[in-house]
């Protein structure tokens, strides 16, 4: 009998799924940084992802004296998070995807720092899927700063650019 592990499954509709290959594709999600990969052999596509879920940063108000000294180093992991408490409005991804900071290679960029936006107005394209999402300003200000690069994947939630009145 042959191992279920390493023997292709069958869907509905006939199309074979390798799992060793599923297992290999999960395993370089394990190994890198990677929260999504995806595989395309003819009809039959593949995509494994997962999803990343931040530890929450604890802080103590009150800790004994050999608790203290690493409450410093604590402080440099704070300092990411620098751009989103200057004054403003931060838009976030409202999916998973990857981030253009144009429509095509050739165009010039939605929006660069210092530019005034009204709402609606296009600032990023977020791909999901292979479909072009519109990440629109939700009110009219000044693009105080673009805190994604072209063609970098982004996460729900993550901030995109950061909006001043």
């Amino acid at each position: 009998m042959a191992d279920p592990k390493s023997s292709p499954a069958k869907l509905k509709n006939d199309v074979e799924i390798d799992a060793t290959l599923v297992r290999q594709l999960a395993d370089i999600l394990n190994d890198t940084s990677l929260t999504e990969i995806e595989v395309e052999r003819g009809e039959l596509r593949i995509r494994v992802a997962r999803e990343v879920v931040s530890a929450p940063v604890m802080q103590y108000a009150a800790a004994p004296a050999a608790v203290a000294a690493p409450a410093p180093a604590a402080a440099p992991a704070a300092a990411p998070a620098a751009p989103a408490a200057r004054a403003g409005e931060t838009v976030k991804s409202p999916m998973v995807g990857t981030a253009y900071l144009q429509a095509s290679p050739e165009a010039p960029p939605f929006v660069q720092p210092g530019d005034k936006v009204k709402k609606g107005q296009t600032l990023i394209i977020v791909e999901a899927m292979k479909t072009m999402n519109p990440i629109q300003a939700p009110r009219d200000g000044v693009v105080a700063e673009i805190l994604v690069g072209d063609a970098q994947p982004v996460e729900y939630g993550e901030p995109l650019v950061l909006l001043e009145a």
